[in-house]
């Protein structure tokens, strides 16, 4: 039953008050950010099992007395922490300035004024206003309320919104973590952050997001690199020390030997790329609450979201007034002006127009109020006449939910005449809602029940424009391989002719009613050739995600409505738009500043952008830089001496690294950016298989020249080697970044330039002050040409290979 209490006007909390509280609290959060200090950031780097790896080396080194070793090991080691310190650190900040765009706010009142504020910032003692759409920012006792139900599922498990009114016990109280669905209230907070029942449970709640398939592709990627490492180190050791070489010396080309192998900037690469994607995002209207979203969203391959905001305007413009039989009418404006004027919590944009119309006569006072919930489908208003002695319950909502409850009609229309006049205006794409009243015999209080026996007294009639860039935003996103799903709470004939005029297959429809009578098996099928669904409630939308995601689709879902949450959460992708309500906000990953699927398209191409730069780093890792590692073991237990110093090997790794710096900057082959990408490890495997062993063909045969062909001692191998090795690998990123011919696709210029400096770096070291610390001598000008042919002909070998392998995933991916 509908509840209200007194309303009271508290005068909340000074500013200096609450300054001091914040001090003895803390900030209202129940789970402590995990933000580290820059001096505890640079530890934990160097902490890394990577990093210690190299420590150790460099101790072992200065024990048996190679200090410059040891020097020249350590130096690579702070440096490469300080290039990853340095540009995580500005990727995270990047990032934390796009998070506090979207930070949670709430409505306080302090010096007397009610004001926004962050919730972070709410104390013990702070008054509230809470209205449906509201997040619950604290633990807080109701003063007055009007109307309310919360949902509380995060805490109780129950499904049904609890009704809230002022008392003692858990009736009387609200909770942080909690949401507002109906009504109205003002409350005094008594508990914040982990002093909250949130708190409390938090460990339990705040468990870790749910890994993504970007984060498991990269786990799975990690793991294969490790499986590899660690076959080459002990077969290396284990032979090396059964042909009697230097246990010492082959521990440290070991050591160094998985260093090259490991992808030690692999998270640089990823944080770099994301964050330079989410900002890129951010210029275009998208922001990303996490980071790893930007990938799923750019593999997603269906898009699910009502038409309101995305298809069209979103901005509901009051049409007209009419009879039953459909023709110009005040009356049911009249009605409903009082039922909007008179409802509690979040207006609606319906009942925002309505009111903005000229107050009607008469002189009506609110006695109760039956709220709306999304199985009726409609909310009344009892009121009675100031002047006579009258009472009436008058109802708006859906008209198939009015005409359900009418058994009287006026202007004689009858109840198949008035479904006859809706559906005409459906059909013309107008949202339409239905009136009728109801006389009330004397009472304090009324509820659902009483909405019986009511007579239809018309329609109001309401358009929603059709966004201008609606209709090209939804052949781009056909064209590039997102089917676009219409879930609606409208009705099939307004939803049908909006697809119409869009081009979307509006052939296709299924109807709320009838998605109920199916079993999971039965929908999973429907899903797959059903463009719209109409008259769905949000477990409805639910439920459709699911069977989406069951069928192996990526999925996203935009909603910025009261329960879109469940929907937001299910779907791969949550998306919604800054003026949605808070509960949505919060369990979306991406959120919009700007309407329509315009700005989405943008954001679904930023992320494979960002899908596309990341898998040209892995390339890199397991093609030239596998194949390199994959000669050292070889030529390490065949030589009598180590094909490269450990020093070498980490500053030839470091070098290499430091040129893929810049792949977050480069562009992407259109073909990456039209369809949706599915993380594929195979696919790296593949390419570790076939074009690591070009490089190690090259690499024995650039070994057999130097030997026996310019009889290369020992020194000028490791030289003739390092320059051929760093040259060939930083080179080869020009070839494998883009899936078609080098020739036609332009990397960018920071590419470039990194790029070619690394190798003027390379043929230029033997011939400075640091070659004779580094082992290194100038090469001679035979050698120099030589090793200009054999990068030649390995850059056009692995072209060659890398395309028939891209011919071939492709034809295996090619429906039969």
């Amino acid at each position: 039953m509908p509840t209200a209490s007194t309303p009271a006007d508290p005068v909340g909390l000074t500013t200096a008050e609450a300054e001091a509280r914040l001090r003895g609290a803390g900030a209202n959060v129940p789970v402590k950010s995990r933000q580290n200090s820059a001096l505890r950031e640079l530890l934990a780097a160097l902490s890394s099992p990577l990093v210690l790896i190299l420590l150790f080396a460099a101790g072992m080194s200065a024990i048996v007395g190679e200090r410059l070793d040891a020097f020249i090991i350590v130096t690579l080691v702070l440096i490469g922490v300080a290039v990853n310190f340095l540009q995580a650190s500005r990727a995270n900040e990047a990032a934390q300035k796009l998070q506090n765009l979207v930070s949670p706010t709430s409505t306080v009142r302090r010096d007397g004024e009610w004001q926004v504020i962050a919730r972070s910032a709410v104390v013990p003692g702070d008054i509230i206003r809470l209205s449906a759409g509201d997040m619950v920012p604290a633990d807080a006792q109701l003063i007055s309320s009007r109307d309310l139900h919360a949902q509380e599922s995060t805490l109780t498990g129950e499904s049904l919104p609890a009704e809230k009114q002022p008392g003692p016990g858990r009736e009387g109280s609200v909770f942080l973590g909690t949401s507002i669905v109906s009504g109205t209230a003002i409350a005094e907070v008594v508990c914040t952050g982990a002093n909250t029942e949130f708190g409390a449970i938090a460990d339990r709640l705040a468990a870790r997001h749910p890994e993504t398939e970007f984060e498991r592709g990269l786990r799975e990627f990690s793991y294969l690199i490790m499986r590899v490492t660690v076959f080459l180190v002990l077969f290396i050791v284990i032979v090396r020390v059964a042909l009697h070489r230097g246990p010492l010396e082959s521990i440290l080309f070991a050591v160094a030997l998985a260093v090259g192998m490991t992808p030690e900037f692999l998270p640089l690469i990823t944080s770099i790329t994301l964050a330079k994607g989410a900002l890129r995002m951010a210029r275009s209207g998208v922001i990303v609450r996490h980071l790893p979203a930007i990938q799923n969203l750019g593999a997603i391959d269906v898009m699910c979201s009502d038409k309101t905001g995305t298809l069209t305007t979103g901005k509901i413009v009051f049409e007209s007034s009419l009879s039953t039989s459909g023709q110009p009418s005040s009356r049911p404006l009249s009605l409903a002006w009082w039922n909007s004027h008179f409802q509690t919590g979040v207006r609606s944009p319906l009942d925002e127009q309505i009111v903005a119309q000229p107050r009607p006569e008469g002189d009506w006072c609110k006695l109760d109020e039956v709220p709306f919930d999304f199985q009726r489908r409609r909310l009344s208003i009892a009121v009675e006449s100031a002047v006579a002695a009258d009472r009436l319950l008058i109802t708006k909502g859906a008209p198939e939910s009015i005409l359900d409850v009418c058994t009287e009609f006026e202007d004689g229309a009858t109840a198949q005449s008035c479904r006859t006049v809706y559906e005409t205006l459906s059909a013309q794409g107008k949202r339409v809602i239905g009136v009728a009243r109801k006389h009330l015999p004397e009472g304090t209080a009324w509820n659902a029940g009483d909405e019986t026996g009511m007579t239809f007294v018309g329609f109001l009639v309401f358009v929603d424009p059709i966004l201008p860039e609606a209709k090209s935003a939804v052949a781009k996103l056909k064209h590039d391989g997102v089917s676009i799903i219409i879930l609606t709470g409208d009705s099939d004939l307004v939803a049908g002719n909006i697809c119409g005029q869009l081009g979307l297959d509006h052939s296709s429809l299924l109807l709320g009613p009838d998605l109920d009578k199916m079993t999971d098996s039965a929908l999973a099928h429907s899903v797959e050739h059903t463009a719209i669904f109409a008259r769905v409630t949000p477990a409805q939308k639910t439920r459709i995600i699911l069977a989406l995601k069951r069928r192996g689709h990526v999925v996203g879902f935009m909603g910025d409505g009261i329960n879109d949450a469940p929907s937001l959460h299910a779907a791969d992708v949550g998306i919604s738009v800054d003026t949605a309500v808070d509960v949505a906000r919060e369990a979306a990953d991406i959120i919009l500043t700007r309407p329509g699927l315009g700005v989405l398209h943008a954001g679904i191409v930023e992320g494979r952008r960002a899908y596309g730069n990341i898998l040209k780093y892995l390339f890199m890792g397991t093609s030239s830089n596998f194949g390199n590692m994959l000669s050292m073991a070889v030529a390490s237990v065949a030589l009598p001496f180590l094909p490269m110093l450990p020093t070498q090997i980490l500053l030839n790794n470091f070098l290499y690294d430091l040129a893929q710096i810049t792949i977050p900057t480069d562009n992407v082959d259109p073909e990456l950016l039209r369809r949706p990408h599915r993380w594929d490890i195979q696919l790296i495997r593949r390419f570790m298989v076939l074009v690591g062993p070009v490089s190690s063909v090259l690499d024995l045969v650039t070994f057999y020249a130097l030997l026996r062909v310019f009889g290369a001692g020992e020194e000028l191998f490791h030289t003739g080697w390092f320059v051929e090795s760093l040259t060939t690998q930083t080179l080869v990123l020009l070839v494998v970044r883009t899936m078609g011919n080098p020739l036609r696709s332009r990397p960018s210029l920071p590419l470039v330039i990194s790029v070619l400096a690394i190798v003027a770096l390379a043929f230029a070291l033997p011939w400075t002050p640091l070659a004779a610390y580094l082992g290194l001598t100038p090469l001679p000008l035979p050698v120099i040409a030589f090793t200009v042919a054999v990068t030649a002909v390995y850059l056009v070998l692995v072209n060659l290979v890398k395309q028939r392998l891209m011919r071939s995933t492709v034809l295996k991916r090619r429906p039969a």
